[in-house]
């Protein structure tokens, strides 16, 4: 940095007063040019013919700190401070061979004293200035570097100092969220230096952290001019029709800059452009050519980080996390402050709900890299997932057998640890048929409890008691449920599972006093093409001597990702053992088939207040036994608003006329209203940060 920062400092009274005859002058245009080398030789052969020569020895300690031999250059200049212990111009020197040799802390207490000595000299406040800077001390930098230039108003070293304690200053507001600041030195910078390079993908960075894509666009579309400067514009902006949801636009800038020619020229764009080539790739879902592409990257680059990480990346992607965390592993052991490494092994842990490792890992990544966005709003999330939370539902129902329901729930979730959370439950359902003259209500409440034996397998039990209350008499009903959420294998998830419930669609059926024992399957099958899978099984006994098996199947595709757009085929298949139609339905026989259309956007509650909504509708056919096919339809819609990280709700309405759809065999329709409340910011998680 000081190689661009410093000028060589021209000592005119050294320079003039030379001993004999000595011509000195090609030496000085060398270090002024910046050929260190050559200076370097020249002054030592200066120093044969005249040893004990002031400036030469100065000269040539400046010549050998700047051309890569820092200490002796601090050497020279310490014995020269020795002899001459009251030349400033030495001082100035040394202190500058102190920041030669990175040390930072002696350089800071060296410039203060030469201040107490000369306050107006120019090297010494800019020295100062970028000493600061070093070590991080941007606003006090700042200060100084805007004293050096009102010492030497347009001065450009000065201007070039400021440049980068600006960017430095911007980069650390930008960690505290303080993004107009930001953007107020960045601003300034393109004053001193219109279309500078590094100002401006600083600015398109603000904008992109700060959400503003648009503005970020406007950024990228200024670095124009050389070729170098086009390339890193279409990086950008790649980048960005990425955040959009643009990935086939991604993939075209990416794909255009494969082939240039300054890609080939300079390697660390070559890298850059590689990197969003097949980062593109990815997001288009197009896994087997990103695979392809970096098996026939060059054998030196297989194992360098940036390669492992889109390894990593198309591993993740692929839901292949056990092969990805063994990618990310190896990249820390190439480098253990690796950004990449640190934050994508705590996604990757996290994706396979190892959520102690995930988040021991992003408390690492930010003692590499303090305050940064990425890993703080991970943590965030990570840590929200394990907040106390109160979840409340307020619906009310009717179907065209005159049958009404009026229902408050409430669902209070406590994580102890990030495996083991208590649960408790209450509800209150009242139903009446003013047709038939039934009502009756029900009180229930529940408790439980979710343990994780390991990352694949986790239990889920509730227990509780319904107190039921009919218009002549009330009597209880033990209800339980005991469920194993299973990941056997990537791509897939299954459940088994027992439930004990009371059957309370509608008064009639409670005065029937109907308990079911359930026993279920569910499986669901995904893969990397966008297909999905899904399976369900129920069989039912009843206290009524009566069961029922229960097959549910739906094929699925999904179209998009962002907002998640998907479509498919549905089929169910129910029987009854007996005909208990005059008091439920419960066909022999009973087949569906549906095509639906699914449209969900669902954003954290890290983004801001923010509107989610969704979308769920379908039509087909039933076959009652061995009555004509009836069309069905079905739709769902729900609209809900994040209102802060602590509190969301939002409202829904649901309708169907497919005769499975509730006990009694008519069409029903539902609305009602969720609420969420994070009751306590206070996460396990927080038990880990403090024993560290």
């Amino acid at each position: 940095m000081y190689k661009r920062i410093y000028l060589v400092f021209l000592f005119t009274v050294g320079f003039v007063l030379l001993a004999g005859a000595q011509e000195m002058n090609k030496g000085f245009q060398y270090l002024e040019k910046g050929n260190f080398d050559l200076a370097e030789i020249f002054f030592k052969d200066v120093l044969k013919s005249y040893p004990n020569n002031k400036t030469a020895r100065l000269c040539y300690a400046r010549a050998t700190g700047l051309n890569g031999q820092p200490k002796q250059a601090l050497l020279i200049l310490n014995e020269l401070g020795l002899e001459y212990p009251k030349d400033f111009e030495i001082q100035l020197n040394y202190a500058e061979a102190l920041l030669w040799n990175k040390d930072y802390l002696a350089a800071e207490t060296y410039y203060k004293n030469l201040l107490d000595i000369n306050k107006e000299s120019f090297p010494a406040v800019l020295g100062y200035a970028n000493t600061l800077s070093s070590l991080k001390k941007y606003k006090t930098a700042l200060n100084y570097v805007n004293n050096a230039l009102e010492l030497l108003p347009n001065n450009s070293n000065a201007q070039v100092s400021k440049k980068y304690i600006q960017l430095g200053l911007a980069n650390d507001y930008l960690k505290t969220k303080e993004y107009e600041a930001s953007i107020l030195l960045l601003k300034d910078n393109l004053n001193m230096f219109p279309g500078d390079n590094e100002t401006l993908l600083s600015l398109a960075n603000t904008h992109i952290i700060e959400g503003d894509y648009e503005a970020a666009a406007l950024v990228y579309n200024q670095l124009t001019g050389s070729d170098k400067e086009n390339i890193q514009s279409m990086l950008g902006l790649s980048l960005l029709a990425h955040l959009n949801g643009n990935e086939s636009k991604a993939l075209e800038l990416s794909n255009s800059m494969l082939n240039q020619q300054i890609v080939k020229e300079d390697s660390i764009l070559e890298i850059q452009v590689k990197q969003r080539y097949v980062q593109a790739l990815i997001w288009n879902g197009l896994y087997k050519d990103a695979e392809v592409y970096l098996s026939n990257l060059p054998a030196n680059r297989l194992n360098q980080n940036w390669a492992l990480g889109l390894r990593a990346m198309l591993h993740v992607y692929k839901r292949d996390f056990n092969k990805s965390i063994a990618l990310y592993k190896l990249m820390l052991e190439n480098d253990s402050s690796s950004f990449d490494g640190n934050l994508g092994l705590a996604n990757a842990y996290k994706a396979v709900d190892k959520y102690d490792e995930a988040y021991i890992m992003a408390l690492q990544t930010l003692s590499f890299y303090e305050n940064q966005k990425d890993a703080l709003n991970f943590i965030k999330q990570l840590e929200y997932m394990f907040y106390p939370t109160l979840e409340t539902t307020l619906k009310y129902s009717f179907d065209n057998g005159d049958n009404e329901s009026y229902t408050w729930s409430n669902k209070i979730i406590y994580p102890y640890t990030s495996k083991f959370a208590l649960k408790g439950s209450y509800s209150y359902r009242k139903t009446f048929n003013d047709i038939t003259a039934y009502k009756a209500s029900v009180n229930y409440g529940g408790l439980g409890f979710n343990y994780r034996f390991i990352n694949t397998v986790v239990l889920k039990t509730n227990v509780g008691v319904s107190a039921i209350q009919l218009e002549n008499y009330s009597y209880n009903q033990f209800q339980a449920k005991i469920a194993l959420d299973i990941k056997p294998v990537k791509l897939q998830q299954l459940t088994l599972g027992y439930s004990r419930e009371l059957e309370d669609f509608n008064a009639q059926l409670i005065d029937e006093r109907i308990t079911k024992d359930i026993f279920f399957l569910n499986h669901n099958l995904n893969t990397n093409v966008k297909l999905g899978w899904f399976n369900q099984y129920y069989y039912t006994s009843q206290n009524d001597g009566n069961t029922r098996h229960l097959f549910f199947t739906s094929l699925y595709y999904t179209l998009l990702n962002k907002p998640v757009v998907k479509t498919g085929i549905n089929y169910q298949y129910i029987t009854f053992g007996k005909d208990r139609s005059s008091v439920y339905f419960s066909p022999s026989k009973f087949n569906m088939v549906e095509v639906f259309g699914e449209l969900i956007k669902r954003e954290n509650a890290f983004k801001g207040k923010c509107w989610n909504y969704g979308v769920n509708a379908a039509v087909g056919y039933q076959f009652i036994e061995d009555q004509s096919a009836q069309a069905t339809y079905r739709v769902k819609l729900d609209l809900g608003y994040v209102f802060s990280d602590r509190f969301s709700g939002g409202v829904y309405y649901q309708k169907s006329n497919i005769a499975s759809g509730n006990t009694g065999g008519f069409s029903f329709t539902e609305f009602g209203i969720k609420l969420r409340w994070v009751l306590a910011k206070k996460s396990v998680f927080k038990h880990i940060k403090n024993e560290d």
